[in-house]
């Protein structure tokens, strides 16, 4: 940037904290806890700035005990989306116009508030409603939102220093990265507070308003970043958060002409039927809206028979069942070679049962519970199909108990075909299902690995061959939007892997980086001329 006093330094990745027994951090986090377990907090919808109650109530529980109650929210209706459309309709001129330094000033300040006082709060409501561990929470809610909000402003900068760099004499050409006309609707899941913050978050910083809908399972996270967008000084109106029935709120907010984009992270069929209104009432916008999303994912970890086992094995227990394996990015099919089975088998076999399961509390777990009664009853649904196969069989786990939280056992399954059903469906739960190929089949068995799924988000090769590692990296080309070579495809870390697939898994417009971000401009070119010419003829007419 030219003029340096304004000038955003590139950031670094937020350190993440251990929460080893002993130390400071772990005892803020577990006094967050308990202060958040002991409350019952009430939620209401934020329009225009302003609390807005309904009385049509819905409940936050934790998912691994859900008789306990942690937060009622409000719901938001009909009435209640226009409040919040016409809010962010008014707040636009002043919000777009406000000088970039102010605006990337305010996401600045909110990430350095998660990543100091609000930290455990914050990191205790994500364990609580979302059921994930410390670690898992440290790693979504505190660092990667701090890194989003941080390497937006900082991307953001970047773009507007975008000028043209050919003006002739007496000219002065420049671009002017505008904000979308109208507003743009944010649809955000339960299982990364991380992006539920940058969903909302991404649009305005580039000039825009927004309607944010969080996902009813994880509410009482996504109260808490808006509160912390409001101490940061974000101006009424830019963001409004509106919880309620995905249906209703979207029904309404998908017939408005004023809609100028939609930031999603969800389901595929979700994400299609979004798509399908939007087209059905293309005559109705002012605008063509700019549709973003990221969807679902089936993930793989393929094995070469020169591969470091301990590191497969490892890759896979983290890839597959951190989280219950309710990431986007989760591992949920794995392509070993016959040579190797054997000792990955045993060594994975040991290692899974091993894995202690329960509350978010206990800092020895694990695995938690996953996220409602719908997704146990859906994934139990898939290993009770494994179990019925003759064509599989469930090497360790396969039990669930929603008794008192919905748990379900981090669960193995061998087939002897590619194609079983839980080879081919997203599960969104902890359940990696294991095809054995012959070593002579490798790069046939590549083949079947790209041509299985819908999806293309992430993907594994596990190699220290580096000849197979270039024929997996060319055979997978078009199957993983972010391809790991001897990591597991969980993880990635803002401005270091930016995140997204294609496919079915979404427009892989990569969160966290300078792409997403230019979807939520609309350029401006702009030609000066000093000393216009005074007269219509040109030499060649003399």
């Amino acid at each position: 940037m030219e003029n340096a006093i304004f000038s955003i330094p590139k950031p670094t990745n937020e350190p993440v904290l251990q929460y080893a027994p002993g130390s400071v951090e772990r005892q803020q986090l577990q006094l967050a806890l308990k202060r958040q377990s002991e409350q019952v907090m009430e939620i209401p919808l934020i329009i225009d700035g302003k609390d807005v109650t309904t009385g049509r109530m819905g409940q936050c529980v934790a998912p691994h005990d859900h008789r306990q109650v942690i937060a009622r929210f409000h719901k938001a209706g009909e009435k209640e989306v226009q409040m919040a459309i016409d809010a962010a309709l008014r707040a636009k001129k002043t919000w777009e116009n406000m000088p970039w330094q102010e605006r990337a000033a305010i996401f600045l300040k909110a990430a350095d508030l998660i990543s100091t006082r609000h930290r455990f709060v914050l990191n205790a409501a994500t364990m609580l409603n979302q059921s994930k561990n410390a670690f898992q929470a440290e790693i979504d809610a505190a660092c990667e939102l701090a890194d989003f909000l941080r390497f937006n402003a900082y991307n953001m900068q970047e773009i507007y220093a975008r000028q043209p760099d050919i003006n002739p004499a007496g000219t002065w050409n420049r671009m002017e990265y505008r904000g979308l006309e109208g507003f743009v609707f944010a649809v955000t899941p339960f299982n990364f507070t991380a992006i539920a913050g940058n969903l909302s978050a991404t649009p305005a910083i580039m000039g825009n308003t927004v309607v944010w809908k969080p996902a009813s399972t994880a509410v009482l996270s996504g109260y808490r970043v808006m509160q912390l967008f409001r101490e940061a000084g974000l101006p009424d109106g830019v963001i409004n958060f509106i919880p309620g029935s995905g249906r209703d709120i979207g029904h309404s907010v998908l017939q408005n002409a004023s809609l100028a984009g939609v930031h999603f992270t969800g389901s595929t069929a979700v994400f299609n039927r979004i798509w399908q209104t939007v087209g059905s009432n293309i005559d109705v916008y002012k605008t063509y809206p700019r549709i973003v999303g990221e969807t679902g994912g089936k993930n793989f970890i393929f094995v070469h028979a020169s591969a470091d086992t301990d590191a497969v094995v490892t890759a896979a227990v983290r890839g597959a069942f951190e989280y219950q394996g309710q990431k986007c990015s989760a591992a949920s099919r794995m392509y070993v070679p016959e040579s190797v089975w054997n000792q990955i088998r045993e060594k994975l076999a040991d290692t899974v049962t091993s894995l202690k399961m329960g509350d978010v509390a206990d800092f020895s777990n694990f695995i938690n519970a996953v996220i409602d009664e719908e997704a146990f009853d859906t994934i139990m649904g898939y290993i009770d199909a494994a179990r019925a196969s003759d064509k599989a069989d469930i090497l360790c786990g396969g039990n669930g108990d929603k008794r008192t939280g919905y748990f379900v056992e981090p669960t193995l399954i061998v087939t002897r075909d590619p194609h079983l059903i839980t080879m081919e469906q997203e599960i969104f739960g902890p359940v990696l299902t294991v095809y054995v190929y012959a070593d002579d089949a490798f790069e046939e068995t590549l083949k079947i690995c790209d041509q299985t799924s819908a999806y293309g988000l992430t993907g594994a090769i596990f190699a220290q061959d580096r000849a197979a590692v270039e024929i997996a990296d060319a055979a997978l080309k078009h199957a993983a939007g972010n391809f790991y070579i001897n990591d597991k495809p969980t993880g990635s870390v803002v401005s270091q892997q930016p995140f997204g697939g294609a496919r079915k898994s979404g427009t892989n417009d990569k969160a966290g980086s300078q792409l997403n971000l230019l979807r939520w401009a609309s350029p401006r070119t702009i030609k000066e001329v000093f000393c216009p010419p005074r007269t219509y003829q040109y030499p060649f007419m003399g």
